[in-house]
């Protein structure tokens, strides 16, 4: 199909995991959808380890086949040696139906989802990119495109509900809505490359993702299907600016030189690409949806490559929406009765997980406050390494969204998590930044309106009665018999 239509029923902006997962769930469900991406696939992109919780998505994608039959390599849990405290993460402690999940190369997993969503129906266009948005009041209800690519035609199309999943660029949060915020003690630098012969854990453990402290910061080491493995350096930006006299190449070396577990790994190991960098903020939006439209997983929020939540909050975000689009369209619920649920449940899982990060980045927590603070934010089981694994696994959230029970997390946040970043902040302050201090206490008080913003739209009867359902249709239901009228 070489022609973008001049009306559609739902217009998805990105291609990647959240895009592709909404839309092919959204024609599934009888939606007409096109699909707009800037890029043409394959393109390379970060971010290659998933969690547990894909797997009942992939189900409802019928898209589990294609990525078990890819090839990609079974993930069987992480090890995790943290502030000199290591142990292991292992999936099959879960449940029968999650006990692995995948390390991809995401070129090929994006393309992968990008493919099964143009066989389920929906209309993709690569190589084309939104210029500008056009609203009626509140609502966006057109927008016009360009091709980067081929013939270079332009045109405008209609639609009744917008997808955002536009990634950091973020059509709607940077342009439109200007309500992007960012919290200074998560702005972190990762640097990155790949190697060969790298040795991998022991004891069947080979396809597990190695996560490590080190002085400046934390190590990822994720193995690959094509006997690659992708090791990355992650540290705030403070640090890395305190060491900018060194080359990019001699802080990563150096970082791989002070883990004894990667440094390990890698001894008879080659790199074989270049050394990357990028600046790896995190941020939020203050709602993430609004009158006819949803933003979707970067484009909503990031939050950091710890726990490797970044394709999880795309995918789990584009459930909730289509589930939330699905029941709108069919007249079971209220526009703001599923913005409201979309607000929450994406607004619950995202503060769950900074809370969980936040006490991996004190320098004084040790494992038994990782696994009390767990066991304070999740409701799927008592024992404290079950519950923390529960919400490193994503399956928490998948739970959350199919219970209609309203969880108690929204108690456990406001001020834990205001104490957490306070901690990080005095940490961070080092003698020749402190003169940024009063610029870093800003931006966390920005960021905490947004965080007000969640804590005020999630208020007790705020969507707190519905779910998401799978059987017999994707959408939501409620704990009692809604009176809707005029709908």
């Amino acid at each position: 199909m070489s022609i973008v239509p001049s009306s559609t029923q739902v217009l998805v902006i990105g291609g990647g995991p959240a895009g592709s997962t909404a839309a092919t769930l959204l024609v599934r469900e009888g939606f007409d959808v096109t699909l707009l991406e800037r890029e043409v696939f394959p393109r390379y992109h970060i971010g290659e380890s998933l969690l547990p919780a894909a797997l009942e998505i992939f189900d409802l994608l019928g898209v589990r086949e294609k990525v078990e039959a890819h090839g990609f390599q079974r993930k069987p849990g992480a090890y995790i040696d943290w502030n000199s405290e290591g142990w292991n993460v292992k999936f099959e402690r879960l449940n029968e139906n999650q006990t692995y999940s995948f390390q991809v190369r995401r070129d090929e997993f994006d393309q992968l989802l990008l493919e099964h969503a143009k066989s389920q129906g929906v209309k993709v266009f690569e190589g084309t990119e939104i210029k500008s948005v056009s609203f009626e009041g509140d609502r966006p209800r057109s927008a016009t495109w360009s091709q980067t690519v081929g013939d270079r035609n332009t045109g405008e199309v209609s639609f009744d509900f917008l997808i955002d999943a536009s990634g950091r660029a973020g059509v709607m949060a940077t342009q439109y809505l200007k309500n992007r915020h960012f919290p200074s003690t998560f702005q972190n630098i990762a640097t990155w490359g790949y190697w060969k012969n790298a040795e991998r854990l022991p004891d069947g453990f080979d396809g597990a993702i190695a996560t490590v402290t080190v002085p400046d910061g934390w190590m990822w080491a994720i193995p690959l299907s094509d006997q690659t493995m992708s090791v990355g350096v992650v540290m705030h930006k403070s640090t890395y600016k305190e060491k900018r006299n060194a080359s990019l190449q001699d802080l990563y070396a150096g970082a791989i030189a002070d883990s004894p577990v990667v440094k390990k790994m890698l001894a008879q190991a080659e790199l074989v690409s270049e050394v990357k960098v990028e600046q790896d903020y995190s941020y939020t939006a203050d709602s993430f949806s609004g009158p006819g439209y949803f933003l979707l997983g970067d484009a909503a929020c990031f939050l950091d490559p710890l726990l490797s939540t970044g394709v999880h909050l795309a995918i789990y975000s584009a459930l909730l929406a289509a589930a939330s689009l699905a029941s709108l369209q069919r007249g079971e619920v209220k526009e703001e009765q599923a913005i409201a649920f979309f607000e929450k449940s994406l607004s619950q899982a995202y503060l769950r997980f900074m809370m969980l990060i936040g006490a991996f980045y004190d320098k004084n927590c040790q494992s038994e406050n990782y696994l009390s603070m767990a066991d304070k934010l999740t409701r799927l089981s008592s024992d404290q390494v079950l519950a923390f694994m529960h919400l490193a696994c994503g399956t928490e959230d998948m739970a959350d969204a199919q219970n209609p029970i309203p969880n108690s997390v929204f108690g456990e946040i406001p001020q834990q998590l205001r104490e957490r970043l306070s901690i990080l902040h005095n940490q961070q302050v080092s003698a020749d930044i402190k003169d940024q201090s009063s610029d870093m206490l800003k931006t966390n008080a920005e960021f905490f309106e947004a965080v007000d913003g969640f804590l005020s739209r999630t208020t007790p009867g705020a969507g707190d009665d519905l779910y998401v359902v799978t059987q017999p249709r994707l959408g939501l239901a409620h704990t009692r018999v809604p009176a809707l009228q005029n709908v």
